[in-house]
């Protein structure tokens, strides 16, 4: 081997190391899982966590950020002997963390790394975390982003990749998903997947009515829809009829308050009406999500339900009925239950909040 070459292969096992932070940092399990061969494990004998392969450690990541406040990793290269297309290597870890059961501290550790060279560059075939170091003293510092997130956080649609990394999660948890340029094609596509001799039960969706959904699940081609049938009903003597209706439809259709890039649906309600719909009552349910709702994980989405979306429902409820909402269900959806066929389509532009 060149002396060029293997200060190229040095760099590239030393980018490899730092994407694997960069990838922690940025709650990105996917782009991190990707950094590992098809058979490569990720060790951690002090948790105890042992993950082989990218889909597991994608997923054991995924559990292990949604306990986190906040985390800090700062990583440091440390010797690496290459050997052909192998390699072994260390990189010496310095982290500080918050769990939200209180664990929290920081501490020195190191990476023990075996490496592959692959088509796509450098690989982890392993990495096993040996701790050195532990303090667990309280921290006194916080994550200001979270006690103030910035304004466009909540209301920007998200990238195309990200889009496209929900978009799969969704479909390797079950749902049916689609991705539409926009509300009008959200539109249409309702009409081709409701048909007109169904019993159909729109929610309150601010997603729904600015895309026009809401009026035309409710007009004069849909004889069957529910919404009108109930607005006609006594609440106290035709109760039972209210509830049968709203419960089982051909088909619901609404939004939520969050959609996490590992497939997760956050559903938060005040009545609680829409839910025994969602949860079984329909054959199929349909939800359409605008790209500003795409959260990292569910800790992020359920900020995004209390900070941003609850206030401004609070201000629509206020302003129509004269009391403020509440989440007083909270669901989220890891997969469509077993009698309901759950569809997802996802917009490339941000609709509702």
């Amino acid at each position: 081997m060149t002396t060029f070459q293997a200060t190229a292969d040095r760099v590239e096992i030393q980018a490899l190391q730092a994407e694997f932070t960069d990838a922690a940092m940025m709650r990105d399990r996917a782009r991190l899982a990707a950094l590992f061969t098809a058979d490569g494990v990720l060790r951690m004998p002090n948790v105890p966590i042992e993950l082989t392969g990218p889909e597991q450690i994608r997923l054991g990541g995924e559990k292990l950020q949604e306990q986190w406040e906040f985390f800090v990793q700062n990583t440091h290269p440390g010797a690496i002997v290459i050997d052909g297309d192998t390699a072994t290597g260390r990189a010496h870890m310095h982290e500080i963390a918050r769990l939200r059961n209180g664990i929290q501290g920081l501490n020195y550790a190191i990476y023990h790394d075996r490496y592959r060279r692959t088509p796509d560059g450098w690989r982890f075939t392993e990495r096993v975390y040996e701790l050195r170091y532990l303090d667990t003293s309280p921290l006194a510092g916080s994550a200001p982003e979270q006690a103030a997130a910035p304004a466009t956080q909540y209301t920007e649609p998200v990238s195309a990749e990200r889009l496209e990394r929900t978009a799969d999660a969704l479909a390797a948890r079950g749902f049916g998903v689609e991705i539409l340029a926009d509300a009008e094609a959200a539109r249409a596509r309702v009409r081709e997947l409701v048909a007109e001799k169904a019993s159909v039960y729109t929610t309150a969706s601010e997603t729904l009515r600015l895309s026009g959904i809401d009026d035309d699940l409710n007009g004069d081609r849909y004889p069957r829809s529910v919404k009108p049938q109930v607005l006609t009903m006594d609440r106290e003597s035709e109760a039972d009829g209210i509830r049968h209706l709203l419960a089982t439809p051909d088909v619901v259709i609404g939004s939520v308050a969050a959609l996490t890039e590992t497939g997760s649906l956050v559903v938060a309600s005040g009545s609680g009406s829409q839910l025994p719909a969602y949860t079984g009552g329909a054959a199929r349910a349909i939800w359409i999500v605008g790209a500003q709702k795409i959260a990292p994980d569910l800790p992020a989405a359920l900020r995004r339900l209390e900070e941003h979306a609850l206030p401004l429902e609070t201000a629509r409820t206020e302003a129509a009925y004269g009391v403020p909402s509440a989440v007083n269900q909270l669901m989220v959806f890891n997969a469509p239950t077993r009698f309901t066929q759950g569809i997802v389509l996802l917009l490339r532009e941000a609709v509702g909040y």
